[in-house]
């Protein structure tokens, strides 16, 4: 994305005063046995499959120059409660995830998912998502 040109026509098309926010939400929150099982999928196994902008969400758009008096946000999160099946479904969802599959034509979530129900157990989990944003006045 050209972000010089998007913040331009945010500028362009917004009040003078308004907001513009900007949000997102990070890698998931189980517990740490299992945490750690998605992260190293998302990192090592994934990891190369994702989009090169990816970055830009796994460090909370800090990175992108918001051309705005920027305000302090507070932080939030969603919280689901899910079952393994859940998990794993979530994960096919993945861009990277299908990336993987059209390069080697087999599902990378199959490498994981035994161990994922093993580590779940029965039952649902709290899933938790950090959410995050980047909020800024319009000034003309």
């Amino acid at each position: 994305m050209d972000h010089k040109h998007f913040f331009n026509e945010v500028k362009r098309v917004g009040k003078n005063g308004a907001l513009f926010a900007a949000w997102g939400y990070g890698l998931l929150n189980i517990d740490p046995a299992i945490d750690q099982l998605i992260y190293k999928f998302y990192k090592d196994i994934v990891g190369p499959y994702w989009d090169k902008e990816r970055h830009h969400v796994d460090n909370n758009y800090a990175e992108i120059p918001l051309p705005f008096e920027e305000l302090p946000c507070p932080g939030f999160a969603m919280h689901y409660s899910w079952t393994a099946e859940h998990m794993t479904g979530y994960l096919h969802s993945w861009s990277a995830v299908q990336h993987y599959i059209k390069d080697k034509g087999r599902n990378p979530v199959d490498i994981i998912k035994d161990d994922i129900k093993n580590a779940w157990g029965d039952g649902d989990r709290l899933v938790t998502f950090p959410i995050f944003m980047r909020v800024g006045i319009i000034k003309k």
